[in-house]
């Protein structure tokens, strides 16, 4: 964090999609401006000009830093100030202030001054944004492939007994292609039923989409894959990890993974460090069910990877069953070690504990 200087201002904003309404506050917490800007380059220079008119900005809060107010993110730190991702107002405020885009961008504000707002923004400008754009693709993709293919064989379940028999055997990948060539045939029998055409030629068309979304997602693939051998091989030499668990869990931790103030910080966005639950004389920790899910599930992929061929793994996961562990229990224990591991790999590489 920034130390309190003279003259210093903070900076609140509340992003839209095609506006901006910023607020600057003083280091008291006395509004001293609010105006709205145009979600342009012209409006962010703008933005940054007045905001200076009214003091140093050093510190900014900005509400929705991953999706609308990405650019303007990205702007402020190239402007050296520390940018904080905010969560939208809470519910007491909207009740003694009421809704407002103004009163957003000046609690956004206030949210820095108070220190609720801890969490900085990710830079968005590395390879790991671009990461986050290759799996993005490949992951809708991959869903328009799963629904093509389930139409397809939903196709197939009303069609003409003589076709359905000839095709119902094959497994998936023979499947498209066998109807990926009923384009050639489709007009060789004058005879055909129109119903049996039209059968033919959707899964004609079904195929070829699905033969399309298999190629993007191949060339999605090699090129997340040497993004990731290229900037973080170091990664890939760890047990379990692939080059898609890999941009997963980079993508969680940003482009300035520098912003992680501890090993625990990163469990907690991948929702594997634990949550105390104690009461009374009772001292306990519940699951976390928080944090990102497609981080967390890439951390469950390589513990079952590590299970099967790991055999310092294996031995862990022995140990601990013996201990009265379930399997459950171990997993989750594996995933945290995981966590830790990858966090000092990319963040602070320095000699850690051997892989569990």
């Amino acid at each position: 964090m920034w130390p309190l200087g003279e003259g210093e201002v903070v900076l609140g904003v509340d992003t839209h999609r095609d506006f901006h309404v910023a607020a600057v506050l003083s280091v008291l917490g006395v509004v001293m401006e609010t105006r709205s800007f145009p979600t342009t380059a012209v409006g962010y220079r703008e933005l940054w000009e007045w905001a200076g008119r009214l003091g140093a900005v050093r510190r900014a809060g900005v509400e929705g830093s991953g999706s609308y107010g990405a650019a303007l993110s990205r702007f402020l730190l190239a402007c050296q100030v520390e940018v904080s991702e905010v969560n939208r107002p809470d519910r007491s405020v909207c009740r003694r202030r009421g809704k407002s885009n103004a009163v957003d961008a000046q609690e956004a504000a206030r949210a820095v001054l108070s220190g609720r707002a801890r969490s900085r923004a990710k830079a968005g400008d590395g390879p790991v944004q671009c990461a986050r754009l290759f799996k993005l693709a490949k992951d809708s993709a991959t869903k328009a492939r799963t629904q093509a293919v389930n139409q397809l064989k939903a196709v197939l379940v009303t069609a003409d007994p003589g076709l359905r028999e000839q095709l119902t055997a094959l497994r998936t990948p023979a499947l498209v292609r066998a109807c990926a060539q009923f384009d050639e045939r489709e007009g060789g029998d004058g005879e055909m039923a129109a119903v049996e055409l039209a059968t033919r030629v959707t899964l004609y068309l079904l195929a070829q989409r699905i033969g399309q979304l298999t190629g993007q997602i191949r060339d999605l693939e090699r090129r997340l894959a040497e993004l990731v051998r290229r900037h973080f091989p170091q990664l890939l030499v760890l047990v379990g990890i692939g080059p898609d668990s890999a941009g997963t869990l980079l993508i969680t931790m940003g482009d300035n993974p520098e912003r992680l103030r501890s090993e625990a910080s990163f469990a907690a966005l991948c929702g594997v460090g634990p949550v105390e639950y104690s009461t009374g004389g009772q001292r306990r920790c519940r699951l976390n069910r928080g944090g990102d899910r497609q981080a967390n599930a890439a951390l469950y992929r390589i513990v079952l990877t590590r299970l099967r061929w790991d055999p310092r793994t294996q031995a862990y996961y022995e140990r601990r069953v013996a201990e009265g562990k379930t399997r459950r229990e171990v997993i989750r224990c594996l995933k945290r070690y995981v966590a830790r591991e990858i966090f000092h790999v990319v963040v602070r590489p320095v000699p850690v504990r051997p892989q569990v």
